[in-house]
Order: structure tokens, then C-alpha cells, then sequence
């Protein structure tokens, strides 16, 4: 979808297309997440949004998204798993072993789960099929959804506030976004792989 189609849906349907966009994006059927909420912070400084009520529509889609996931893995996907799980190669030692070790980190998971596409996407399925607490779910869905969508749009307002951008490069600025916070996370995640090796010498 270009941006010239997505601005014609948030201008016809306005806050609504915003929630379904990112719900669509959470429960996995492709959306642009990352370029949406930084336009969403660029219209909002040129005044063609309420910076208030799309950053809750924003951030309600998500949260449901990720709700509705979670349901879907606990009552779908673990039955689903043991039916068919052999014929894709999951098998009960994989799947425990899988289990095991998305458990051993759930909180993290959720939380920086929802900015690695792929990984947003298949995390509350997970985590629904690992009978993960629904109240820990809950409250780490609650606070990386608002730590995921509020970020991407104030970024968009700020950078609308200092520059005249124009929402056909959105697209670029948010993909720019994305490589930096994982290149940031990769040089954070070697730096502490470095030191446990470090410590371990000692």
C-alpha cells in the first residue's frame, strides 16, 4: 500500500483506520506499523490530527491486536500444534524446549517484542499457547504497546515541528527509525554478551 492510499483511508475513515491498521499489524496481516505512527505524528503537527486522540487509537489498536493474539494461542494454537506440529517440524521436545526458554524471558519479550516485526506478530500468539499469566500479559502488552506507538509518533511530531516533511517519504523515515533502534539493540545485546564473557574469565 503507498502513502497516497493511506492517506486517503485516514482522511474518508479517519481514527477508525488508524486502530484497524495497527490491530491488523499485531495479529499478522502485513501493515505499515512504523511509517503509520511516525505520519501519524507528522499530520498531527500540521494540525490535520488530534495528536490526543490518534496516539490512543494508536495505541488501543495495538493492545487489542495483541489481546485478541493471545486468546487465539491459547484456545487455537496449542491443539493446533499437537495435531499438526509433526508435519512442520515441531515436535513435543521442540516445542517444549521453545516454551522453555520464551517463558525464561516473557516480560523482555513482550516488551522489545514489539519492535521486531516478525517477533510482534508471533509473541502473543506464544505466549497464549505457553498459558502465559493473562494478568502478566496484560500489563507488559499495556505498557510495550504504549512504549512501541508513542515513541514512533512523537518522533514524527518533533522532527514535523523542526522540518517541512513530506508524507511520501514517511515510508523511508520510519524504516530509518527501525535500523537504528535494531542496531542499537544488537551493539547493546553484544556489550553485555562481552562483559558475562568478561566475568566469566575472572
Amino acid at each position: 500500500m503507498n502513502i497516497d492510499m493511506l492517506l486517503g483511508y485516514i482522511d474518508v475513515y479517519g481514527y477508525a483506520i488508524i486502530f484497524i491498521f495497527l490491530f491488523l499489524g499485531i495479529v499478522g496481516i502485513p501493515a505499515p506499523e512504523e511509517s503509520l505512527l511516525f505520519l501519524i505524528g507528522v499530520l498531527a503537527i500540521n494540525h490535520k490530527l488530534s495528536f490526543i486522540g490518534a496516539a490512543f487509537f494508536a495505541w488501543a489498536g495495538a493492545f487489542a491486536g495483541m489481546a485478541v493474539a493471545y486468546v487465539c494461542g491459547w484456545y487455537v494454537g496449542y491443539p493446533f500444534i499437537r495435531k499438526y506440529g509433526k508435519f512442520i517440524g515441531v515436535t513435543e521436545e521442540r516445542w517444549l524446549r521453545a516454551k522453555e526458554k520464551y517463558t525464561g524471558n516473557v516480560r523482555k519479550t513482550i516488551l522489545l517484542g514489539f519492535y521486531l516485526p516478525g517477533l510482534r506478530q508471533i509473541s502473543p500468539y506464544f505466549a497464549g499457547i505457553s498459558r502465559i499469566s493473562f494478568r502478566t500479559f496484560i500489563l507488559y502488552s499495556f505498557l510495550g504497546s504504549i512504549l512501541w506507538t508513542f515513541p514512533f509518533i512523537l518522533g514524527g511530531y518533533f522532527a514535523g515541528s523542526f522540518f517541512d516533511i513530506n508524507p511520501k517519504y514517511v515510508p523511508y523515515v520510519g524504516v530509518v527509525l527501525l535500523i537504528l533502534f535494531c542496531l542499537y539493540s544488537l551493539i547493546k545485546y553484544f556489550q553485555r554478551k562481552k562483559e558475562k564473557k568478561s566475568e566469566g574469565v575472572h
